[in-house]
Formats: C-alpha cells, structure tokens, sequence
C-alpha cells in the first residue's frame, strides 16, 4: 500500500509576484499549481494507494472561485483514477464562526467519488486504490470550544485553560488509537504543532492560538505512520512509527529560503503485523521556486561600490528566483552606487522583493552641550572623548601625551607644529 503525504498547500499566497499575461492570474499562483501538478502526476504514475492532504489547503478561510477551481480541477484528476484523497481541516480551513462550512467542506457535501473530509477528530477507515482498507485517525486543527466549555474555562487563569485543552486534546487522541482494528494498517493525520517541531512562516500566519501536543501523544505502536501538517518544514520528530511534517510544496517567504520542499511517500505491507508494516519512506522534492538573498559588503575607500555590488549578484544564479539584496556600506558610498545598474544585473529575477541599503553610519562622539565652555581645558576634553570610544588607559595615556606635546608647540612656535612628528 504506497501512501502519498502532503500538506499546507496554500493555494491563495501570492506575494512575490506578478500577473502572468497570458492567463490573467498571479504566477505565485501558477507555482503553487506546479507544484501540485507535480504531486499529481507522480500519484498517477508511481501506483499510489491514497494521498492524504495534512490540512491547509487553501490560505484562507473564504478561497476565491478560481482558487476553489484550481483544486478541484486536479482532485478530479485523482479521482478518475480511482485514488482516493483525504482532506484534513486545517486552521487556514476553518471558519470564523461555528456552524459555517469549512472551505473544503463542499467536497464532502457533492458526495465526489473518492474525496474524504476529515473534519472531526474520529477515525475513518477508507477503501484504497488497491483495494485493501485503511484507517485514518483524523486531527484536524482543534477548536477550543470544542474541547473546553464557558463553563468549564470559568475562574481559572489562561495557562491553567490551555493546559486543560491540551490534557482534553491528547486523551481524545489517544482514546481514538485505543479503538483501533489492529488487523488493519492505520495512521494517524494531524494538523497540530508537536513540542518537538523546528518552526518558520507558518508563525506570522496563525489565524489563531496554537495548542501544544507533545511527541507522545501521537507516537504510538499502534499507528504505522503519522502525517502531519501545519508546520512548513520538512522534518522527522520520531521513527517506530515514524512521525513526519512533510513541509509544504512552495516557499511562503524568505524565512523558508533553505528549506527542501516536496511529499513524502510510504510504502506498507498490509499483510504484516502491526509495528512490522512499514515497508519503505522517502521524501520525494518537487520543483519549487527558489528564495535567494544576496549579500554585499562595500569597505571603507572603495572606488567603485556598484561593480562590488555586481561581484556579489554574479556568484550567484538569480535566474528565476525570488530575490533580495542587501547592501552594507559606508555612507559616503551610497552616493556613488548606481542602482539602476545594480536592477538591470538582477532583471532575470523572477521578482526583486528588495534592495535594502545598511548604511554604517561614522561613531561621532558628541561632547555634552556647554562642556567644551566649562573651563575644560582641550586635553580634558579630549580625554573625555578616549574614554567614550573604550580606548585602553595604556593608549590613552600615549596619546594624551602627544596631544600635550602638540600643545606645546603650538603654543611657543606655531611654525614647528607641522614639523614635530608624532611617532604613531
């Protein structure tokens, strides 16, 4: 049985990008679809049993018709093949308010052959390509007043309630693993945060609070694999059974610029026992569009800060990807940059995001107003400025005792004073 798992797939973001001409829609979005379309293809050809979609399919609660219709367009796909797909509630699915219909909660109302919704937290046991069943141990993105009443959350403070929620949480998860037919494969498909989890983007676009489950909540022997969604990096929090974020199919922003995106893929062996049916995994990438920043650094008395500039952007291949660029320069550099240039060398960019200048400012030390009329005389004046910029007592010392030297001088033949050499 070859399991395809794949999650938050945000058909909707469209930052970074532009209107394609030729079919009128953002080319953000046509990435996004590519990358589906790749998903699609591989289920197709590859002799997939079942694609399970770990929440988020959409970015936001209410999907434009052409969104909805860009889904739909490759879900049939599947189904006509007769691969069935369980769709997971994810937050970016579910509704401002209870009692209205989640955003792929219309796959489940026209009864599509083949289209699962895992709206509630149970377990549905489905038909496969090959025909042998599975059993899937939906979590879909929790409500709090699902699991926690008014009443139940009165008098106590919000630590105390997020606590409870999680103890709700994970004995409501582990009471549906205990129920389980251990004569069939089963897996559990989640979109929750595990402790465990390293995190990125998924963070700036909470719709809601995030509640915490531990690792051992879904590590159970029972289970032969956990797909889960919600968090954008691709990782492995535990084997035996394994349980697995795949990430998502495209980068959101720059905070994902590392990050390996595609699918996961797991083979069973239905006809094995139970903790013995995991046969084989892999994570299986996918062409997505490529984040890159570039960073460029122009020294003090450089004579020609853009061909710096252009050094840096040339070391790298901007061929189609996503771009920024960020200057650090002194500030009498930033007049002799040409950034009309610097455009030009970054126009085979699929989008420039941005050209950020760090311009590092002199350290001028200013003398508290009315000091230098104090009767200050210039050695204490000076000596005040050496121990503003942490000179070492050694040095200042030496140097106080130069600029003495100098005074003096000046003082009795300002001729000789360009004469004296200092010895620094």
């Amino acid at each position: 049985m070859r399991i395809l798992h794949f999650a938050d797939l945000h058909i909707g973001v469209e930052n970074y990008g532009r209107t394609d001409p030729q079919t009128g829609l953002s080319t953000r979005l046509i990435d996004f679809l590519s990358t589906l379309d790749e998903l699609v293809e591989y289920a197709l050809s590859q002799d997939v049993d079942v694609v399970i979609l770990a929440g988020d399919a959409y970015k936001g609660r209410d999907p434009s018709q052409t969104h909805q219709r860009e889904l739909a367009t490759r879900l049939a796909k599947l189904s006509a093949a007769g691969i069935p797909v369980f769709l997971l509630v994810g937050n970016h699915d579910l509704p401002h308010a209870v009692g209205r219909a989640t955003a792929i909660e219309i796959f489940h109302t026209l009864q599509v052959p083949g289209l699962y919704v895992g709206d509630k937290l149970q377990t549905y046991t489905i038909p496969t390509r090959s025909g042998g069943p599975l059993q899937i141990v939906a979590v879909p993105w929790p409500r709090r007043s699902g699991l926690l009443s008014r009443e139940e959350s009165r008098g106590i403070t919000i630590d105390q309630v997020n606590e409870k929620i999680q103890d709700l949480f994970t004995e409501s998860i582990q009471n549906r693993i205990a129920e389980l037919d251990p004569s069939i494969p089963a897996v559990l498909a989640g979109h929750v945060t595990i402790s465990a989890a390293r995190t990125g983007t998924e963070q700036s676009m909470m719709l809601g609070q995030d509640h915490v489950l531990l690792p051992s909540a879904v590590h159970k022997p029972e289970l032969d694999y956990v797909a889960l969604g919600h968090i954008h990096k691709h990782q492995v929090l535990r084997e035996n059974p394994l349980v697995v974020y795949s990430g998502s199919l495209q980068r959101v922003d720059f905070s994902e610029e590392d990050d390996n995106k595609g699918f996961c893929v797991v083979d069973l062996d239905p006809s094995a026992p139970q903790g013995r049916r995991l046969q084989d995994f892999r994570f299986q990438p996918v062409n997505a569009r490529p984040f890159l920043t570039i960073e460029a650094k122009v020294s003090p008395g450089d004579e020609d800060p853009t061909d710096t500039v252009m050094k840096a952007i040339m070391r790298r291949n901007v061929a189609g990807s996503i771009v920024r660029l960020r200057v650090s320069l002194p500030a009498e550099a930033g007049v002799h940059l040409r950034e009309g240039e610097i455009r030009e060398a970054l126009s085979g960019a699929h989008y420039l995001a941005a050209i950020t200048r760090d311009v590092e400012q002199d350290r001028r030390t200013r003398i508290p107003p009315g000091v230098a009329d104090d009767g200050l005389a210039p050695l204490d004046v000076l000596r005040l400025y050496l121990e503003s910029r942490t000179v070492t007592p050694d040095r200042q010392e030496k140097l106080l005792k130069y600029a003495e030297d100098l005074i003096s001088i000046e003082s009795s033949d300002p001729s000789q004073a360009g004469r004296q050499g200092t010895g620094l």
